[in-house]
């Protein structure tokens, strides 16, 4: 990866050298103060990228906020792009990436051991192609989900058995909301 980034510093550095030395030949007469606005100019350049740096580290996640007089559940979009939705399985909050493109609710090997199921003494018996290769998928059912003010039983999933980050809110969940829209940088579920 470094080395995809070479051609463009080399670059960015002849730049600021052609730059740079077109100000010392220009203004040499005066060289104190070009040296010392150069450095202003790089201290307010600095700070402007550590406050950048900090603001995004400062900015709230996902954050789950209820209406409840209308029914329904909104999400701000996350700093990566994604919306996270935590869901309460079997009295274990478990956060899910909200993913369209998954057919079902599916589990991480670690968050399905955290809301009660063995991922060791599951069958995994369906396939799923995925980004990263094909896998093993093993269907289960959970006893209790609560999303916000939203409760369900018995909800169909399946366990990946290969390796992931975040478990998917796919569609095999979000079909049971009336509504699903995305305004801005919100992901708004109803029912």
């Amino acid at each position: 990866m470094v080395l995809d980034n070479l051609p463009r510093v080399i670059f960015l550095l002849l730049l600021i050298a052609a730059i740079g030395g077109y100000f010392l030949i220009a203004h040499r007469d005066r060289m104190g103060q070009v040296v010392r606005l150069a450095a202003l100019w790089g201290l307010i350049f600095v700070g402007a990228v550590a406050g950048y740096g900090l603001w995004q580290d400062m900015r709230p996640t996902s954050q789950l906020s209820v209406a409840t007089d209308g029914g329904q559940i909104e999400v701000r979009r996350a700093p990566d792009g994604h919306f996270y939705l935590p869901v309460m399985i079997n009295d274990a909050e478990v956060r899910f990436v909200v993913d369209t493109g998954a057919t079902d609710l599916v589990l991480s090997q670690q968050d399905a051991q955290r809301v009660g199921l063995n991922p060791d003494r599951l069958a995994y018996l369906g396939r799923a192609r995925t980004a990263n290769g094909e896998v093993g998928l093993a269907r289960v059912t959970l006893d209790h989900v609560v999303v916000g003010p939203f409760e369900d039983r018995r909800v169909s999933a399946v366990v990946n058995e290969g390796e992931m980050r975040e478990s998917l809110l796919g569609m095999g969940y979000l079909q049971r909301f009336a509504r699903i829209e995305i305004a801005g940088n919100r992901l708004i579920l109803s029912r």
